[in-house]
């Protein structure tokens, strides 16, 4: 959270303490509070470029021709990060972090990626990744009339659901036998929680090979302490490239030039990319649910098994574990920092604010006033799911929560009882079978079991019947190694025979997970079916709420992010933090005097390649702030200025960011970007990569 915005928090209690003022008069203080011209954030869409906002916020009136080259220049990287082109061969730029799984995984016998890095001296060296594709937007169309019109025909919420996502398949079908849609990956996009539906095609390329990541100690540069931090000194990038159907490197018209000059404080920056879930438009309501009940509850999960994970993992040394630990940590902080943001009086005020002046503006017009009720509504619902939360999400067949033994065991159950009263449920349910895998590691399995029980024993109360079942007496640990021993579960035989005989073989094998399952799914299966159809109402709701907010505001107010290709504008600026001032800029100078400060010791330790660097590298830039609104799916998201080149590369905000998911506050909100002139430095002056540096500057 920023400086300024605690002061503002702070001035705010020191104001009504000094004169003595009550409670009330406290409420009254923050009620004058005003919403910003920017909450809602600066995500721009490609559906509705913002020409006349940059040429009033920039002096820059970008054509049709430059937002088509800057969308065919970028990419979704996989399934949850953002790429782009940054040669005409195919060469695809984004984070280490992004890469690390997926390039760590052609490792040869001998080799370790994390500790010594990788570069394609040659063209052949290049290793293809099984499984990894990039995908390119190539169409978009407006589907909104169309799913609002078929909506229309449902008589209650749970229809309206239902419809949309029929005619979304119906949608689909149709438009894969056009000839210019033709072979594309197309998916449905909701823009404004419903106000607005597109449809996207994608050109999906699946032949992507890795040429360059650097050392996990330079592309995670300070681990998890760094982590959302500024000054930071982080080289995290990574290269691939695509490949044709002919095994070749694809020709590619549409790419963005490298930058080879440092760029200027004040100077307008662009982010093309993919930023993944914000909740900027929740109501009051939505957002205090998510502050009281939603918010505590996974900040619980992601630290206790992160601790299980680094206990274990002090002696297995294991990298998939070090990558789920990375994960889990790097969860725990956004969300933290989020969740410290909905505690703000200050926050919120602005977000009541702006919710105030959205119904008065609903009120005037004499064709919407009646939907004002839709906020008493959605309140209305989030009470009644308050009191299904744990109970839903304890009762649940989610191997993150409870270890795939007991997760295995609950879908097992939950399928035998819905497959009585909702056929689509269950085979829902059943089509969710292929996640719960066979227990590799059984200390790990008993430690998410032990903290299951453990946490199920707090929320739902020691003499629930179903923790009296589960721990028969003992500690939650000492009831995991018990149950772990003794279950059938892990038997490939028996896993076998439960997935593909009838339900009566699952309702009369004896197991004791299956038997705690008995327990607990009749009560999950019940309490999740009301949480659905709540949850159902309230989409419903606030698919209104986003179409009223459209019909007033228009694209004035960008939609939220929902992984669907955004520009976000900016400019590079340094900001106050802690009493002294943040720089727009750090040099290799910095990454070393971290790496002595804390006496070469991890996570600020060097590899023997940068322990020597010549004096040429120390004074180029190699990280900077900008005060573009990004979120997570934004990592590997380029960087570019007016010409579209690229100055850098995201990876990530600062604390002051995190908030970000339902406020953008641009006053010391920042996103943090690897500069491309620190990039190139590193290739030259340490990788001695000439062949990719060459490429990057066109030669």
């Amino acid at each position: 959270m920023s400086k300024l915005i605690r002061l503002s928090a702070l001035l705010l209690v020191i104001l009504c303490l000094s004169t003595g003022k009550s409670g009330a008069q406290v409420k009254s203080t923050l009620d004058t509070v005003q919403s910003g011209l920017y909450d809602m954030g600066k995500m721009w869409t490609f559906d509705f470029p913002p020409i006349d906002y940059f040429k009033s916020t920039y002096n820059f009136s970008p054509d049709q021709k430059w937002f088509d080259e800057a969308r065919l220049s970028a990419l979704r990287f996989g399934n949850g990060c953002s790429a782009s082109f940054v040669s005409s061969n195919g060469l695809v730029m984004t984070n280490h972090h992004c890469a690390r799984a997926s390039g760590t995984s052609v490792q040869k016998p001998g080799e370790n990626f994390n500790e010594n890095g990788f570069y394609a001296v040659k063209s052949e060296d290049e290793r293809l990744i099984n499984g990894l594709f990039v995908d390119q937007l190539i169409k978009m169309d407006d589907i909104t009339d169309r799913v609002i019109a078929a909506m229309a025909k449902a008589e209650n919420a749970t229809g309206k659901v239902s419809i949309r996502f029929k005619e979304f398949e119906n949608i689909i079908q149709e438009y894969k036998g056009k000839t210019d849609w033709k072979d594309l990956e197309i998916q449905p996009v909701t823009f404004y929680n419903g106000g607005k539906y597109a449809l996207y095609g994608f050109k999906r390329y699946k032949d992507v090979r890795l040429v360059f990541m650097p050392e996990m100690h330079l592309g995670f540069f300070g681990g998890d302490y760094d982590n959302f931090t500024y000054p930071r000194y982080d080289l995290d990038c990574s290269f691939f490239r695509v490949y044709d159907e002919n095994g070749k490197p694809m020709k590619t018209p549409h790419y963005f030039k490298f930058n080879q000059k440092e760029v200027s404080e004040g100077e307008p920056v662009f982010i093309i990319g993919n930023p993944g879930s914000t909740r900027r438009l929740s109501t009051i309501s939505d957002l205090e649910f998510n502050r009281d009940v939603v918010f505590p509850m996974q900040l619980n999960l992601f630290r206790n098994r992160s601790k299980l994970l680094q206990e274990y993992n002090k002696t297995a040394k294991n990298d998939s574990i070090i990558n789920v630990i990375f994960g889990l940590e790097n969860s725990f902080k956004a969300r933290r920092g989020e969740l410290t943001g909905l505690e703000d009086p200050y926050l919120m005020a602005r977000k009541a604010a702006f919710e105030k002046n959205f119904k008065s503006d609903v009120l005037k017009k004499p064709d919407l006033a009646s939907q004002v009720v839709i906020w008493d509504n959605i309140a209305k619902d989030n009470q009644e799911a308050k009191s299904l939360y744990s109970e839903t999400s304890t009762f649940s067949a989610n191997p993150r929560l409870a270890g795939d033994l007991i997760a295995f065991a609950n879908a097992l159950v939950s399928y035998s009882i819905t497959l009585k009263t909702d056929v689509a449920q269950a085979d829902l349910v059943k089509k969710q079978f292929s996640r719960f895998k066979p227990v590799k590691v059984a200390e790990i399995e008993e430690g998410y079991m032990a903290t299951y029980f453990k946490e199920a024993s707090a929320l739902l109360g020691k003499n629930d019947p179903f923790i009296v079942k589960a721990l028969n007496g003992q500690t939650p640990k000492e009831a995991a190694a018990r149950l772990l021993k003794s279950t059938r579960l892990n038997d490939p035989k028996v896993r076998a025979d439960l997935l593909i005989k009838d339900t009566s073989f699952i309702n009369n094998f004896s197991d004791p997970l299956l038997d705690l399952a008995r327990i607990a799914m009749p009560r999950g299966v019940v309490s999740s079916a009301k949480y659905r159809a709540i949850q159902d109402r309230l989409s419903a709701y606030r698919s209104q709420l986003g179409r009223i907010l459209f019909d007033i505001y228009g694209t004035a107010i960008p939609p939220d992010a929902t992984f669907s290709l955004r520009i976000s504008d900016g400019i590079i600026k340094g900001y106050e933090y802690n009493g002294t001032m943040a720089p727009s800029k750090t040099t290799f100078y910095g990454l070393y005097d971290r790496y002595y400060s804390f006496n070469k010791q991890y996570p600020w330790y060097l590899p023997k390649k940068w322990q020597n660097p010549p004096a040429e590298l120390l004074p180029i830039p190699l990280d900077f702030v900008t005060t573009n609104d990004i979120i997570g799916g934004n990592s590997g998201s380029p960087m570019i200025n007016k010409n579209l080149e690229v100055i850098g590369l995201v990876f990530d905000g600062n604390m002051e960011s995190l908030p970000g998911g339902f406020i953008f506050i641009p006053d010391a909100n920042r996103s943090v970007g690897v500069t491309s002139v620190g990039m190139l430095g590193a290739l030259e002056y340490i990788y001695k990569a000439k062949r990719l540096r060459n490429e990057l500057l066109g030669k």
